[in-house]
């Protein structure tokens, strides 16, 4: 190598570092989007001059050479989910909640935080009391089969006997539904899109929703011939409701997920 190549190298190696060292990202690293968050270094795109050292600088480009060193990314952590809170209201059909909380912020344009909440509908059968009110209702309210996995489990003094806490299957025939169904796109309520004119599905009873006389679910089609038409609503959204018809009881649904529901 010549010795002007030697003395380029040279001048550039000492500009690099004395950038880097005088200036660049260290102890300089800024959350969000701030202009005023500058340095002076080399970027990938525009080589040595003013540099920036803020979270936005990864997507613009124009980030200090040794912001990844600096400012590592860091995404943002979250806990695990509480349990599902109990119906906002008695004995109508409503919503729960449950919530996860933040135990890390992202830094540095790290992955952002992912919903903090979710939302589920729910028709709870007993009063705060602890009084049955489930002969109120006469349609069969129905909600996605994937919220049976948060529902409070009766105590061990339910009247119920241990060989009926398991529940029961019933296939019916979708007959009719509104139109305000296809409708949704709220979270907690997207999977009532999959319900169709014609195709059978599978509603679980389960314990909490079975009344205590009879361990049976409202709307159920006990006792309902073939050809008999009942009405089902989903919770969640009133306007979405329809008709069905009782194919047969079975002891454990096999339905696909999308056509797996619960009596709530």
């Amino acid at each position: 190598m010549g010795g002007a190549a030697l003395s380029g190298a040279l001048w550039l190696w000492l500009l690099w570092a004395g950038g880097e060292a005088g200036g660049g990202c260290s102890g300089r690293c800024c959350q969000g989007r701030d202009v005023a968050c500058v340095g002076e270094g080399w970027q990938a795109r525009a080589g040595y001059g003013t540099c920036y050292c803020d979270a936005a600088c990864r997507r613009a480009g124009d980030c200090c050479g040794d912001h990844g060193q600096a400012c590592p990314a860091l995404p943002c952590l979250v806990g695990e989910w509480s349990h599902w809170s109990g119906c906002a209201e008695q004995c109508q059909p409503h919503l729960r909640i449950r919530r996860r909380y933040v135990q890390q912020e992202p830094q540095n344009g790290g992955e952002p935080c992912p919903a903090l909440e979710e939302k589920a509908a729910c028709l709870d059968y007993l009063t705060y009391k602890g009084e049955d009110c489930g002969h109120e209702h006469v349609p069969a309210f129905i909600v996605t089969s994937e919220y049976g996995k948060g529902r409070t489990q009766p105590a061990a003094s339910s009247p119920w006997p241990s060989d009926r806490e398991a529940g029961y299957c019933v296939e019916f025939r979708t007959e009719s539904l509104s139109h305000y169904c296809a409708l949704e796109t709220r979270p907690y309520a997207r999977w009532m899109q999959y319900l169709r004119e014609g195709h059978t599905v599978c509603v679980a009873c389960q314990s909490p929703a079975m009344k205590r006389d009879t361990h049976r679910c409202s709307g159920d089609g006990h006792n309902a011939d073939g050809e008999k038409i009942l009405h089902w609503e989903a919770v969640g959204n009133s306007q979405c409701q329809g008709t069905w018809k009782k194919i047969r009881q079975l002891e454990h649904c096999s339905c696909p997920l999308v056509h797996s529901f619960i009596f709530t």
